[in-house]
């Protein structure tokens, strides 16, 4: 796990289930994690898939007007649409203001 940012700060919750298809998608999908991390506001990303193919990737925003532009951004608008046609079952996005974040090492 890698450190949250210091609240507040927005979380965008990108819950999916995956296609047998792979078609690009493990490339595809690191393009925009590069992308998405040149944004100006963009804090992190945390992400996770089990065997079934659901899927949660939690993208951390210093405000809506980030996660807007992120949301315009024309290369990201042309991967959602390769997502619906080829690589989800279905998915998700859920959009929350973090106002409190803590947690616990050993």
């Amino acid at each position: 796990m890698t450190p949250a940012p210091e609240p507040p700060y927005y979380a965008v919750i990108f819950i999916s289930r995956r296609t047998a298809r792979e078609n690009g998608y493990g490339a595809a999908a690191d393009r925009m994690v590069r992308l998405a991390a040149e944004m100006p506001g963009f804090l992190g990303i945390e992400s996770v898939r089990d065997e079934g193919g659901v899927g949660i990737t939690v993208s951390y925003w210093q405000d809506e007007a980030a996660i807007a532009a992120w949301k315009a951004h024309a290369e990201h608008t042309a991967v959602r649409e390769q997502g619906r046609a080829n690589w989800y079952e279905e998915f998700e996005v859920r959009v929350a203001k973090v106002e409190r974040a803590y947690g616990w090492r050993k």
